[in-house]
Protein backbone atom coordinates (compact mmCIF):
# COMPACT_ATOMS: atom_id res chain seq x y z
CA UNK A 1 0.00 0.00 0.00
CA UNK A 2 2.80 2.63 0.63
CA UNK A 3 4.78 1.91 -2.45
CA UNK A 4 1.23 2.39 -4.03
CA UNK A 5 0.65 5.83 -2.76
CA UNK A 6 4.23 6.39 -3.43
CA UNK A 7 3.72 5.72 -6.82
CA UNK A 8 0.75 7.23 -6.98
CA UNK A 9 2.27 10.51 -5.67
CA UNK A 10 4.85 10.70 -7.85
CA UNK A 11 2.56 10.36 -11.00
CA UNK A 12 0.59 13.76 -9.26
CA UNK A 13 3.98 15.28 -8.47
CA UNK A 14 5.26 14.28 -12.47
CA UNK A 15 1.80 15.85 -13.91
CA UNK A 16 1.94 18.74 -12.37
CA UNK A 17 4.94 19.46 -13.24
CA UNK A 18 4.33 19.34 -16.94
CA UNK A 19 4.43 22.54 -18.78
CA UNK A 20 4.79 23.61 -22.46
CA UNK A 21 7.54 26.01 -23.91
CA UNK A 22 6.50 29.10 -25.23
CA UNK A 23 5.78 29.36 -28.66
CA UNK A 24 6.60 26.03 -30.09
CA UNK A 25 4.13 24.54 -27.04
CA UNK A 26 6.02 21.18 -26.61
CA UNK A 27 5.58 19.38 -23.57
CA UNK A 28 8.09 19.37 -20.70
CA UNK A 29 8.80 18.50 -17.26
CA UNK A 30 10.00 21.00 -15.21
CA UNK A 31 10.92 20.11 -11.34
CA UNK A 32 12.80 23.46 -10.54
CA UNK A 33 11.06 26.72 -10.10
CA UNK A 34 11.44 29.97 -12.03
CA UNK A 35 12.38 31.65 -9.22
CA UNK A 36 15.18 29.34 -8.00
CA UNK A 37 16.59 28.99 -11.22
CA UNK A 38 16.91 32.73 -11.64
CA UNK A 39 18.70 32.90 -8.51
CA UNK A 40 21.12 30.51 -9.84
CA UNK A 41 21.53 32.30 -13.37
CA UNK A 42 22.61 35.19 -11.52
CA UNK A 43 24.95 33.67 -9.07
CA UNK A 44 26.52 32.29 -12.17
CA UNK A 45 26.31 35.04 -14.08
CA UNK A 46 28.25 37.55 -11.13
CA UNK A 47 31.19 34.79 -11.03
CA UNK A 48 31.66 34.68 -14.71
CA UNK A 49 32.18 38.76 -15.24
CA UNK A 50 34.75 38.13 -12.00
CA UNK A 51 36.66 35.68 -13.29
CA UNK A 52 36.27 37.33 -16.80
CA UNK A 53 37.40 40.52 -18.27
CA UNK A 54 34.63 42.55 -18.99
CA UNK A 55 35.36 44.74 -22.41
CA UNK A 56 35.35 48.47 -22.09
CA UNK A 57 35.09 49.01 -26.50
CA UNK A 58 32.09 51.00 -25.87
CA UNK A 59 31.23 51.07 -29.85
CA UNK A 60 31.29 47.05 -29.41
CA UNK A 61 29.19 47.24 -25.97
CA UNK A 62 26.89 50.24 -27.33
CA UNK A 63 25.75 47.80 -30.03
CA UNK A 64 25.36 44.63 -28.15
CA UNK A 65 23.02 46.24 -25.73
CA UNK A 66 21.44 47.82 -28.31
CA UNK A 67 20.75 44.94 -29.91
CA UNK A 68 19.86 43.60 -26.62
CA UNK A 69 17.62 45.73 -25.64
CA UNK A 70 15.43 45.61 -28.76
CA UNK A 71 15.13 41.84 -28.08
CA UNK A 72 14.02 41.68 -24.69
CA UNK A 73 11.36 43.81 -25.48
CA UNK A 74 9.91 41.39 -27.73
CA UNK A 75 10.98 38.54 -25.40
CA UNK A 76 8.32 40.32 -23.38
CA UNK A 77 9.51 39.41 -19.65
CA UNK A 78 9.39 41.82 -16.99
CA UNK A 79 10.30 39.50 -14.66
CA UNK A 80 14.17 39.55 -16.44
CA UNK A 81 16.78 41.50 -15.01
CA UNK A 82 18.28 42.08 -18.38
CA UNK A 83 22.09 42.39 -18.68
CA UNK A 84 24.48 42.42 -21.79
CA UNK A 85 27.66 41.92 -21.22
CA UNK A 86 30.80 41.71 -23.67
CA UNK A 87 33.88 39.80 -22.56
CA UNK A 88 37.23 39.61 -24.09
CA UNK A 89 38.43 36.25 -24.79
CA UNK A 90 39.02 36.13 -28.71
CA UNK A 91 39.23 31.81 -28.76
CA UNK A 92 35.61 31.70 -27.11
CA UNK A 93 33.22 31.89 -30.13
CA UNK A 94 30.80 31.66 -28.10
CA UNK A 95 27.86 33.53 -26.38
CA UNK A 96 25.06 32.72 -23.88
CA UNK A 97 21.77 33.94 -21.56
CA UNK A 98 21.68 32.51 -17.91
CA UNK A 99 17.97 32.81 -16.82
CA UNK A 100 17.02 36.00 -15.65
CA UNK A 101 18.18 37.45 -18.67
CA UNK A 102 21.74 37.77 -17.73
CA UNK A 103 23.42 37.88 -21.41
CA UNK A 104 27.13 37.66 -22.54
CA UNK A 105 29.23 37.60 -25.59
CA UNK A 106 33.03 36.62 -25.70
CA UNK A 107 34.61 39.00 -28.26
CA UNK A 108 35.64 35.50 -30.02
CA UNK A 109 32.33 35.32 -31.73
CA UNK A 110 32.07 38.92 -33.18
CA UNK A 111 33.84 38.70 -36.36
CA UNK A 112 31.61 35.26 -37.03
CA UNK A 113 28.45 37.86 -36.48
CA UNK A 114 29.57 40.08 -39.25
CA UNK A 115 27.18 43.01 -38.03
CA UNK A 116 24.27 43.74 -36.34
CA UNK A 117 21.69 41.01 -38.25
CA UNK A 118 24.51 38.45 -36.83
CA UNK A 119 24.37 39.57 -32.90
CA UNK A 120 21.02 39.53 -33.25
CA UNK A 121 21.00 35.91 -34.79
CA UNK A 122 23.66 34.37 -32.02
CA UNK A 123 21.61 36.62 -29.25
CA UNK A 124 18.16 35.43 -30.22
CA UNK A 125 19.43 32.00 -29.62
CA UNK A 126 20.77 32.11 -26.78
CA UNK A 127 17.90 34.30 -24.88
CA UNK A 128 15.70 31.48 -26.46
CA UNK A 129 17.48 29.13 -24.31
CA UNK A 130 15.98 31.17 -21.14
CA UNK A 131 12.85 31.53 -21.95
CA UNK A 132 12.27 28.22 -23.13
CA UNK A 133 13.85 27.65 -19.47
CA UNK A 134 16.18 24.61 -21.44
CA UNK A 135 18.51 25.15 -18.67
CA UNK A 136 15.55 24.01 -16.11
CA UNK A 137 14.32 21.68 -18.06
CA UNK A 138 17.99 19.53 -18.18
CA UNK A 139 18.16 19.72 -14.38
CA UNK A 140 14.86 18.22 -14.20
CA UNK A 141 15.85 15.82 -16.32
CA UNK A 142 19.41 14.84 -14.28
CA UNK A 143 17.06 14.83 -11.00
CA UNK A 144 14.94 12.32 -12.77
CA UNK A 145 17.59 9.74 -14.12
CA UNK A 146 19.94 10.56 -11.02
CA UNK A 147 17.72 10.21 -8.27
CA UNK A 148 15.57 7.70 -6.53
CA UNK A 149 12.24 8.52 -5.11
CA UNK A 150 12.92 9.29 -2.01
CA UNK A 151 15.86 12.04 -3.09
CA UNK A 152 13.36 13.21 -5.74
CA UNK A 153 10.62 14.00 -2.62
CA UNK A 154 13.38 15.72 -0.74
CA UNK A 155 13.99 17.85 -3.85
CA UNK A 156 10.50 18.46 -4.14
CA UNK A 157 10.08 18.88 -0.63
CA UNK A 158 9.98 22.26 1.74
CA UNK A 159 11.08 22.56 5.19
CA UNK A 160 14.35 20.70 6.21
CA UNK A 161 14.50 19.37 2.15
CA UNK A 162 15.13 23.09 1.04
CA UNK A 163 18.97 22.94 1.73
CA UNK A 164 19.33 19.79 0.54
CA UNK A 165 17.38 20.71 -2.73
CA UNK A 166 19.40 23.90 -3.94
CA UNK A 167 23.02 22.24 -2.84
CA UNK A 168 21.41 19.26 -5.57
CA UNK A 169 20.11 22.24 -8.05
CA UNK A 170 23.85 23.84 -8.16
CA UNK A 171 25.14 20.49 -8.51
CA UNK A 172 23.03 19.14 -11.79
CA UNK A 173 23.32 22.97 -12.97
CA UNK A 174 26.79 23.88 -12.48
CA UNK A 175 28.18 27.34 -11.43
CA UNK A 176 30.60 30.10 -12.92
CA UNK A 177 32.06 29.26 -16.43
CA UNK A 178 30.90 25.68 -16.77
CA UNK A 179 27.15 27.19 -16.50
CA UNK A 180 28.35 29.01 -19.72
CA UNK A 181 28.95 25.46 -22.03
CA UNK A 182 26.17 23.68 -20.52
CA UNK A 183 25.08 20.91 -22.58
CA UNK A 184 21.68 21.28 -24.48
CA UNK A 185 19.97 18.05 -26.34
CA UNK A 186 19.98 18.96 -30.37
CA UNK A 187 16.45 19.12 -29.40
CA UNK A 188 16.61 21.89 -27.54
CA UNK A 189 19.17 23.94 -29.95
CA UNK A 190 16.75 23.43 -32.78
CA UNK A 191 14.12 24.69 -30.73
CA UNK A 192 16.39 28.16 -29.79
CA UNK A 193 16.79 28.86 -33.45
CA UNK A 194 13.35 28.31 -34.33
CA UNK A 195 12.49 30.80 -30.82
CA UNK A 196 14.97 32.74 -31.82
CA UNK A 197 13.85 33.67 -35.89
CA UNK A 198 10.50 34.56 -33.89
CA UNK A 199 12.20 37.19 -31.84
CA UNK A 200 14.17 38.35 -34.71
CA UNK A 201 11.14 38.36 -36.62
CA UNK A 202 9.41 40.45 -33.95
CA UNK A 203 12.28 42.71 -33.37
CA UNK A 204 12.51 43.36 -37.50
CA UNK A 205 15.87 42.08 -37.88
CA UNK A 206 16.70 39.99 -41.28
CA UNK A 207 16.18 36.33 -40.76
CA UNK A 208 17.68 35.22 -43.69
CA UNK A 209 21.04 36.35 -41.58
CA UNK A 210 20.11 33.69 -39.62
CA UNK A 211 21.32 31.15 -42.15
CA UNK A 212 24.51 33.01 -43.45
CA UNK A 213 25.65 33.00 -39.58
CA UNK A 214 25.52 29.31 -39.08
CA UNK A 215 27.07 29.07 -42.49
CA UNK A 216 30.42 31.40 -41.10
CA UNK A 217 30.09 29.41 -37.49
CA UNK A 218 30.98 26.08 -39.73
CA UNK A 219 33.90 27.83 -41.01
CA UNK A 220 35.51 29.26 -38.09
CA UNK A 221 35.14 26.32 -35.95
CA UNK A 222 36.19 24.08 -38.87
CA UNK A 223 38.94 21.78 -37.44
CA UNK A 224 39.31 23.15 -34.25
CA UNK A 225 38.23 20.26 -31.95
CA UNK A 226 40.99 20.34 -29.16
CA UNK A 227 39.41 18.45 -26.39
CA UNK A 228 38.00 22.23 -24.83
CA UNK A 229 35.15 24.01 -24.29
CA UNK A 230 33.95 24.49 -27.75
CA UNK A 231 33.57 21.00 -28.51
CA UNK A 232 30.93 20.35 -26.25
CA UNK A 233 29.56 23.60 -28.40
CA UNK A 234 29.82 21.49 -31.55
CA UNK A 235 29.12 18.03 -30.30
CA UNK A 236 25.41 19.42 -28.93
CA UNK A 237 24.70 21.59 -31.69
CA UNK A 238 22.93 20.24 -35.11
CA UNK A 239 24.79 19.64 -38.13
CA UNK A 240 25.67 23.07 -39.81
CA UNK A 241 23.74 22.06 -43.40
CA UNK A 242 20.96 20.36 -41.70
CA UNK A 243 20.29 23.44 -39.07
CA UNK A 244 20.59 25.79 -42.10
CA UNK A 245 17.95 23.83 -44.16
CA UNK A 246 15.66 23.47 -40.92
CA UNK A 247 15.87 27.58 -40.66
CA UNK A 248 15.41 27.94 -44.43
CA UNK A 249 11.81 26.11 -43.77
CA UNK A 250 10.64 27.89 -40.99
CA UNK A 251 11.37 31.81 -42.22
CA UNK A 252 8.43 32.17 -44.34
CA UNK A 253 6.30 30.77 -41.61
CA UNK A 254 7.71 33.03 -38.81
CA UNK A 255 7.71 35.87 -41.11
CA UNK A 256 4.14 35.57 -42.04
CA UNK A 257 2.67 34.93 -38.10
CA UNK A 258 5.24 37.11 -36.29
CA UNK A 259 5.48 40.63 -38.31
CA UNK A 260 7.73 43.15 -37.01
CA UNK A 261 6.26 44.76 -33.57
CA UNK A 262 9.03 46.58 -32.34
CA UNK A 263 10.10 50.21 -33.77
Amino acid sequence: MRQRLCALAALALFVAACQSVPYTNRSRVLLVSASEEKKLGEQAYADVLKKGKVSSDRTQVDLLRKVGRKLAKVADKPDFQWEFNLLEDDKQINAFCLPGGKVAFYTGILPVTAGTDGIAVVMSHEIAHALARHGGERMSQGVLANTGGQVLGAVLGGGAGSAASSQMYQQLYGMGAGLVVLSYSRGQESEADHIGLILMSKAGYDLEAAVSFWGRMAKATEGKRSGGPLDKFLSTHPASQERQAQIQKWIPEVKAKFPPTAP
